[in-house]
């Protein structure tokens, strides 16, 4: 959830009053927010001016700034309506041309013009601090979507989008006065701890991504860096906005909260000059910003069944009108409602936020504890939670600690140090953010193994379990992927104790009714478990290693549920743990 840092008197006088920290942090619990902190206490006697610090719902966009918040608030209090943008002119005056180059990089862009603009100190420094709040949040740290603001007078249209090879790129980039290529760029900025983040985002591409003018001058290379040439100060009064990005619908949405919260401090309060947007590749134009409001019919007994109210369509419109949402109905007997959402709103995609909306506005302490109407509400474990709940107890019961490991592991430790290379029914991360987490365990052994290696200085024997999830591919299945409940436990001391783990077996079974077979009993189709030797698994010692065989009822199939065995020293040594280790896993899902 981000967190915005606003200038409490600021926001206190575009609220129309001062509030205490009581009040203003009801006043946001009531909305949705939460006040995180107020800073009036810790900058007493020195210069700062007292910030609050707020925290947003990560979907709420528009509020990312104290223009966004203070807008939102105010439509919330009853205090403003709804501002109404407006394109002036309705015909755009200049172009963006993305050239096909683009496609193998960052196809996508829009652009947008704020006319005689007024900025003052603290409303520039929100301008930058907005972009920063998007780059971070919606814009995946750029790799999404980047933005860039350029003072006009000093460029001219019309734009042009386009990649080149980066030794024919040419600027002085923002700050500097040095031309660089976008090589020698490159190189410069490794060491900036701001910028050098962004750097892999295009740096093995052949060619970078650059917004031109009309003379060829580089305005902008995207995600990186502007121009120094096309610097905005607080002189400013013409602002030029390009952004680019992977993502067509978040490039739209990115474009819109700019203008949506700094065209108020147009001439024009809440005007934006559009650009006219021309896509080479596939003959596309468009005008950009488009400012038309998404429109979304919504049920009146959707919404009063779900928070058992009786409302009426003019009192739904009404609540709906304080969280920035246009409602309208054809009469108050009509069935559904029309909700028109403004550009400042792109959370809102169904009905079920409509919904939500209308409950934060009619306030959620204000809603009657009632039953479901018609519906069951008899709740009941699943069957699988049950036999989930009877293992740990037993286990637990027999001295073991249940430990939680993350069900994200790194593919070294689910695979090679379990000295098993088949990784084909594995579910891996596109983009994993670290190492450490790119695939999806198909074994509860590694984050047993990881627990005990952490905690290698206990007294010995450590004995752990663990009742969790594991994930398999099934490319026939809908969701492509199958979760699969398994119990697993592991002695470690310094014997190895192996009989300690099959003694633990035994009294999983005795506890789900399941007695051992013989080896006479084996082929006489009574129900009951096995274990037979087995070198399948690399990561048992030779010789010290079985298969777990299990028949649910008499006369069926026996299949194999699992496995127990003592650890390979290498498979120890990867772990990093010095003693001995045997460890023991079955398919809980058999006792179903």
């Amino acid at each position: 959830m981000p967190t915005v840092a606003v200038d409490k008197q600021d926001l206190f006088d575009l609220l129309g009053r001062n509030y205490t920290t009581e009040e203003f942090d009801e006043l946001c619990f009531q909305f949705g927010i939460e006040l995180d902190e107020d800073t009036t206490d810790d900058v007493k006697g020195t210069d700062e001016r007292p910030q609050l610090k707020i925290e947003i719902g990560a979907n709420r966009y528009d509020m990312l700034c104290i223009e966004g918040i203070a807008q939102a608030l105010n439509q919330y209090l009853g205090r403003v309506q709804e501002p109404n943008y407006q394109l002036i002119p309705e015909t755009p005056k200049t172009t963006l041309t993305i050239k096909e180059s683009t496609l193998s990089i960052r196809p996508y862009a829009a652009s947008a013009i704020l006319r005689n603009i007024k900025f003052t100190q603290r409303s520039y420094d929100s301008f930058i601090a907005l972009q920063d709040k998007l780059h971070s949040n919606l814009c995946r740290g750029r790799t999404l979507v980047a933005m860039g603001t350029h003072d006009l007078d000093k460029i001219n249209g019309p734009f042009t989008y386009e990649a080149l090879k980066p030794e024919e790129i040419k600027f002085a980039p923002l700050n500097q006065t040095k031309e660089m290529n976008g090589l020698e760029l490159m190189e410069f900025y490794k060491a900036d701890k701001n910028i050098g983040k962004y750097l892999h985002i295009i740096e093995n591409s052949p060619v970078f991504p650059v917004i031109l003018d009309s003379n060829r001058n580089v305005c902008s290379m995207p995600p990186i860096i502007n121009s120094n040439s096309s610097k905005i100060t607080l002189d400013t009064k013409n602002v030029f906005l390009d952004v680019t990005g992977t993502d067509r619908t978040k490039v739209e949405i990115v474009i819109n909260q700019l203008i949506a919260m700094f065209s108020r401090y147009c001439e024009v309060p809440f005007s934006v000059e559009p650009v006219e947007i021309i896509s080479e590749h596939n003959n596309e134009s468009r005008i950009v910003p488009n400012l038309t409001k998404r429109s979304l019919d919504v049920e009146t007994q959707y919404i009063n069944s779900i928070l058992a109210l009786e409302l009426s369509n003019n009192e739904i419109c009404n609540l709906l009108s304080k969280m920035s949402l246009d409602a309208s109905s054809e009469s108050d007997d009509s069935k559904t409602i029309n909700v028109k959402i403004p550009i400042t709103r792109p959370d809102v995609l169904h009905a079920c936020d409509v919904m939500e909306d209308c409950a934060v506005a009619y306030g959620y302490d204000n809603l009657v504890k009632t039953y479901p109407k018609s519906v069951a509400t008899t709740a009941y474990p699943l069957p699988i939670n049950k036999v989930s709940d009877i293992l740990r107890t037993a286990t637990a019961q027999a001295s073991w600690l249940e430990v939680m490991p993350l069900t994200l592991c790194s593919h070294d430790e689910n695979f090679k140090f379990l000295l098993d290379n088949d990784d084909s029914l594995a579910v891996q991360l596109e983009n994993p953010k670290t190492i450490e987490y790119q695939v999806v365990r198909t074994s509860l052994i590694p984050g047993i193994l990881k627990t005990i290696k952490e905690n290698k200085n206990h007294s010995l024997p450590i004995k752990v379990f663990e009742t969790g999830d594991i994930v398999y591919k099934v490319p026939t299945d809908e969701r492509g992927a199958r979760n699969q409940r398994n119990w697993s436990a592991a002695y470690a001391g310094k014997k190895s104790g192996f009989e300690f783990i099959q003694g633990l077996l035994t009294k999983i079974m005795q506890t789900m009714r399941v007695p051992w077979l013989e080896t006479n009993e084996q082929n006489s189709n009574k129900r009951g478990f096995w274990t037979v030797a087995d070198d399948e698994k690399k990561m048992f010692f030779p010789g010290r290693g079985a298969a777990i065989y299990f028949r649910a009822k008499p006369d069926t199939e026996a299949i194999k549920i699992g496995h127990l065995g003592v650890l390979h020293p290498e498979v120890l040594a990867n772990f990093e743990i010095p003693f001995a280790l045997s460890v023991v896993e079955i398919n809980a899902e058999v006792f179903l």
